[in-house]
């Protein structure tokens, strides 16, 4: 009988995945950033790692949930901190003293160890990494108060945000084995933090070395001398300046200046650079030439925005993502919204033409805003009487279309996964005190759980390999929806404990394996992860509790003036899909009586489309590109929208296509040094420019209105295109007396004043211009408030 119980090798065994630790990995990229040496001396929990650490949490977290509410909400990644904070461990190191306190005793320790090392900057990079994370529980805490005005206290917010945030320790604990240890997932996203916290072997170097020396210089023993001549120094080591060049320090405080300068002009003075929609301008008076144009409320066809929030708000930085991977959501982002889309909008499906083509909005078949206050009860449950006669929820056709993608995606991920890493899956299987603020009972918590630990595995794995996340938040709203309808407050908590507690587990994955590339003990790790989750949690909510309380009309947009910033878009999505999955439930939209059933039929498209891609790999295994292309991340990357716009994403791929394949392939040198430090320094020169103009003017309320303060100038885009959508006895309420009195509204005689179903409108122009076709279009113009097509005299309600 075997009595040592030492671990001697990975239940997972592959040749490309296990490797000691003293060998390089198999992934190219991996090894030339990655080091494979280890010095167990250097002190890592240390005075500068508790002080810097703590800070740079602490003020990520604010300034992300600080834009989190606005339009373009920038996510400021921990790459800023881990570039900014080198001068500032440096300077501890040369300033506080080295004296030892408690010298000779068990608790004896030291404010000053030495220089400051890589382990330090990288635990202190682990904490800003949990300040960068978004708080999703946030959206929950802002729907109850903002949306549906109930009351939740402090309390409960303070206990959704900290159990849903921590819920991923116990799911990553679990994959831990399978997708940190194996090399098969080398997580992308850490080698942009890996280049910069060691050294490694410059790019050019590599370029100009034929595949032998490659080898050499990456796996044999050779000259130190010749080693060091292809080393880049690490980001925290003193760099020495070449003759004409930068340094990748002084790179960054350049670009940091020109990034905080340059925001004035998106962030305040030119907002019309968030989305430069030239269609709109060549077409002012053409509602179908909008829609195609525009950038935030159309297709966005040529639309192009020169605001880096504008760029990275969704998608993250394009400067940090594989050419494959952007080329993957560039391919899934057309054939959406340039094929599906208008076809079915083309098609009428679902009566699309009544409601704006891009919109996150909720309508009856009227085609104007649904009655969300007038279908809830006392009780805050659906009152089916009213619901009965305000009639059935509509979603506009990108809306609608968005969902079928999110159930592609699910079944796509499951597939994909099962198919391409099937080896690793198979080994794998080898509150009620607060129950009336939060409405789910103890079994729903539980089931949250569950769903949360199934499903971390799947999108792990994507995850690891391509350096995007499929958002499967859909699922949970689904399967909560059908067995809890009518609890819209019990379905967001159901859908933040299941989709936020498997996100959270994979981001303590990928930091995990950080600390694997970086030779961090674990328990340190650990110690740092859950200690700046707990200080996230904190500042998260507390910017967010301030901000709904001090900001105006904070997150209703009909409310707020023109141009505001604060329009909390993934607020507004984060509403409706309560409205949708737990007010109304899915069994009344998209099951059996619902009017979008056939949305599901996307399950089955989603199922199938990596089965397709599994075969042609098969039957061309020489062709590598094929097995590049990826379905998870090609309709992952759509369930952004909305609230993300095309113009983000057109913007994205545009910077990715420059980075990750020009950049990259032509100018590598450039690449190594400078990507990744252009990407942080844009993140952090945008942000306190966002935030030092809030705090100067917003705070004020000191704002600009010109023709450069509308993002857009698509008016038309927001427009419908089916006949008889306006009510003219509404509209009429807001056009001032002396006009009125000027314009005779002659509706046909069969029918009512209420133009709802109309097919056209007479309007006669009494006095104010002589019967000129031409002026007769710019007045119908100003009366309808520019939405709708005129003819003449002829106006077609739209």
């Amino acid at each position: 009988m075997d009595t040592n119980h030492e671990i001697k090798e990975p239940l997972i065994q592959n040749d490309d995945e296990s490797r000691s630790g003293d060998e390089n990995s198999p992934i190219e990229q991996v090894a030339l950033t990655v080091p494979v040496t280890d010095d167990p001396s250097l002190p890592v929990f240390t005075f500068r790692t508790w002080t810097l650490g703590t800070l740079a949490c602490i003020l990520l977290s604010f300034l992300n949930q600080f834009f989190g509410f606005r339009r373009e909400p920038l996510s400021v990644t921990a790459i800023s901190a881990q570039i900014a904070v080198v001068p500032l461990g440096h300077l501890m190191a040369s300033t506080v003293t080295k004296r030892v306190f408690m010298k000779g005793k068990k608790w004896e320790f030291t404010l000053n160890p030495g220089k400051f090392n890589v382990k330090e900057h990288v635990l202190i990079t682990i904490f800003a990494s949990s300040g960068a994370a978004s708080v999703y529980a946030i959206h929950f805490v802002s729907a109850v108060k903002v949306f549906y005005r109930k009351e939740i206290t402090v309390l409960v917010a303070l206990l959704v945000v900290l159990t849903t945030q921590v819920l991923g320790f116990g799911w990553a604990g679990v994959f831990r084995r399978y997708l940190v240890e194996p090399a098969a997932m080398w997580w992308p996203q850490n080698l942009v933090q890996v280049s910069l916290f060691s050294r490694s072997f410059i790019d050019t170097c590599v370029l100009e070395s034929p595949p032998s020396e490659l080898h050499s210089l990456l796996f044999d023993d050779i000259s130190e001398a010749a080693r060091l001549a292809c080393l880049r120094v690490a980001l925290h080591e003193k760099e020495k300046r070449q003759k004409g060049g930068l340094t990748r320090n002084q790179f960054f405080l350049i670009t940091f200046i020109c990034s905080f300068a340059y925001y004035v002009f998106p962030g305040y003075l030119f907002p019309m650079l968030t989305s430069l929609s030239w269609i709109c301008w060549v077409f002012p008076n053409t509602v179908i030439a909008q829609q195609l144009g525009s950038g935030l409320h159309g297709l966005g066809v040529g639309a192009v925005g020169f605001d880096w929030s504008s760029i990275c708000s969704y998608l993250g930085s394009p400067l940090a993502s594989p050419w494959f991977a952007t080329a993957n959501i560039a391919v899934g982002f057309g054939i959406f919204m340039y094929v599906i889309v208008p076809i079915a909008y083309g098609l009428n499906l679902y009566y699309g033409t009544r409601f704006p083509i891009f919109s996150d909005g909720l309508f009856n078949s009227n085609g104007q805003e649904y009655n969300i206050s007038a279908i809830i009860d006392s009780n805050f449950h659906l009152d089916m009487e009213a619901y009965q006669r305000e009639g059935p929820l509509y979603l506009s056709t990108m809306f609608a279309m968005s969902y079928g993608i999110g159930f592609a995606c699910l079944s796509a991920t499951l597939v994909h996964v099962l198919l391409f890493h099937g080896s690793i899956t198979a080994t794998i299987f080898v509150c009620e005190y607060y129950n009336d603020q939060l409405q789910l009972p103890w079994w729903g918590v539980m089931l949250a759980c569950v769903v949360a630990l199934l499903f971390t595995l799947p999108v792990g794995i994507i995850r690891a390999t391509t350096n995007q996340s499929p958002a499967l938040n859909v699922i949970t709203e689904y399967i909560i929806g059908y067995i809890y309808p009518g609890y819209p407050v019990a379905v967001m908590l159901f859908k933040v404990t299941g989709n936020v507690s498997m996100k959270q587990a994979i981001f303590f994955l990928q930091d995990f394996k950080l600390g694997h590339y970086m030779k961090i003990p674990p328990r340190a790790m650990f110690l740092a992860q859950v200690l700046g989750t707990i200080i996230a949690s904190f500042v998260h909510l507390v910017t967010a509790w301030w901000l709904i309380e001090t900001v105006p009309d904070i997150c209703h947009r009909e409310l707020l003036p023109a141009g505001s910033p604060w329009t909390c878009p993934g607020d507004h999505v984060f509403y409706d899909s309560s409205v949708i999955w737990g007010l109304i439930g899915p069994r009344r939209i998209f099951g059996n009586l619902g009017h979008y059933s056939a949305i599901n039929w996307f399950f089955l498209a989603g199922a199938i489309a990596p089965f397709i891609v599994w075969l042609a790999h098969k039957a061309f295994p020489d062709k590598q590109w094929i097995r590049l292309i990826t379905m998870p991340v090609i309709l992952g990357a759509l369930t952004e929208m909305p609230p993300a716009t095309p113009v983000n994403y057109t913007s994205w791929v545009l910077v990715g296509f420059v980075s990750g394949f020009v950049a990259y392939r032509y100018y590598r040198g450039w690449w190594t040094r400078h990507n990744y430090v252009l990407s942080g320094a844009l993140d952090a020169g945008l942000a306190f420019m966002g935030v030092l103009l809030y705090l100067c003017l917003g705070m004020q309320h000191i704002s600009l209105d010109w023709w450069g303060s509308d993002p857009d100038r698509c008016p038309l885009a927001k427009c419908p295109t089916a006949p008889g959508r306006w009510n003219w006895a509404e509209l009429s309420t807001s056009l001032p007396d002396d006009l009125l009195s000027r314009i005779e509204v002659i509706p046909p005689p069969e029918f009512s004043t209420r133009i709802h179903f109309v097919v056209w409108t007479k309007i006669k122009v009494t006095s104010l211009f002589p019967p000129c076709i031409m002026r007769c279009v710019i007045l119908m113009r100003t009366i309808m408030k520019q939405c709708g097509e005129v003819y003449g005299c002829v106006f077609w309600n739209g």
